[in-house]
């Protein structure tokens, strides 16, 4: 991972993460013309893939299953643009970003609403040791792994396994638990939106299979779902879970330092950058949640320091799968053999 501070001094922004705050205002307005095609570009070729791959049934079930391996790349897409609309960075119109995440939410199982409040505590509260526990992998510090009880060391290292973060974790996020508003329970607008996703969901997959019967579900839908969940899971994981991120108590806690110092740049080949629609550019966003994610290569293109920040490349990303306490004296994110070393 590359970072500015290993920059020699002239070349090391001098800037604070407020100062750039300040200069990040200027990419927030959305082009409206930009957003619908970006829109469209994503949805119609993702419909149409789809009906290519129920076609494809007909032929051969591993080239329908091919099509829909394909078609999670645009279900990718899609679900970072419904991001973009929870952020109000899509549309000037509120409320139109709002009712485009709602219907983006159906197609990606992920009840609009309810992810938008989620996600907004996770901006709020991303680095904060004190404010862990929703929208964020959960992460232990050192001190509190080496309190748990042998019961508890196992249960956390089973959930900070690849297996399950990356395998197992994805489905029963997308599947599972978004079925229900999880830390929400109390909401009748969380539930309503939470239950209108599931109604107009099993409404849909209903006359799937009316139609089709199963295998369009298990061959298309289940595949391009499962992989595109997968996706999303990772690129979430190395945004914020890489050695250098930042984490402090509530009382050392800033929102900004956090957002510029906690999230990765992660640099992604030009085809795998589209179809993520920059959301690796993470320190960006962070740091500004308004702007469109078609503007976040302008910011990058102008401001080389940013470019240079907490970058992480697809290879560099691979080790980070393997790094699961936080030592709060070195400040680093560390493996359970590191800590083990370290502290016994």
């Amino acid at each position: 991972m590359t970072d500015s501070n290993d920059l020699p001094k002239s070349q090391s922004t001098a800037r604070s993460s407020r100062d750039w705050v300040k200069i990040l205002a200027q990419y927030r307005e959305p082009n409206e013309l930009r957003s619908s095609f970006e829109l469209g570009v994503s949805a119609i070729p993702f419909i149409l893939l789809w009906a290519l791959a129920w076609y494809a049934l007909s032929i051969s079930y591993w080239l329908a299953f091919g099509i829909s391996v394909v078609n999670a790349a645009f279900l990718l897409r899609l679900f970072t643009i419904q991001h973009d609309c929870g952020h109000g960075a899509f549309f000037k119109n509120r409320m139109l970003s709002d009712w485009v995440g709602r219907i983006l939410g159906v197609v990606t199982l992920t009840p609009y609403d309810v992810w938008r409040r989620t996600h907004s505590e996770h901006h709020s509260a991303a680095g904060n040791l004190d404010k862990r526990g929703m929208g964020d992998v959960h992460t232990l510090t050192v001190a509190e792994y080496q309190a748990l009880s042998t019961f508890g060391k196992i249960h956390y290292r089973i959930y900070r396994s690849p297996v399950t973060l990356f395998g197992l974790g994805p489905s029963y996020l997308f599947l599972l638990q978004n079925r229900i508003p999880l830390g929400l329970m109390n909401s009748a607008r969380y539930w309503t939106s939470a239950m209108g996703t599931n109604l107009t969901l099993l409404l849909i997959l209903g006359a799937i299979w009316y139609f089709g019967g199963l295998l369009p579900l298990l061959l298309i839908f289940l595949p391009s779902t499962i992989l595109a969940a997968t996706a999303g899971v990772w690129l979430f994981y190395v945004q914020h879970q890489f050695e250098t991120t930042h984490w402090e108590n509530a009382d050392d806690w800033q929102l900004h330092d956090a957002a510029l110092n906690g999230s990765s740049y992660y640099v992604l080949p030009k085809v795998l950058q589209w179809f993520t629609a920059n959301i690796g550019i993470h320190q960006v966003h962070h740091l500004y949640s308004r702007i469109p994610f078609y503007r976040l290569t302008e910011v990058i293109r102008d401001h080389s320091e940013l470019a240079m920040k907490n970058r992480l490349t697809v290879r560099e990303s691979l080790s980070c799968a393997r790094l699961h306490l936080w030592d709060e004296n070195s400040k680093r994110l560390l493996s359970f053999s590191q800590a083990r070393a370290l502290y016994g």
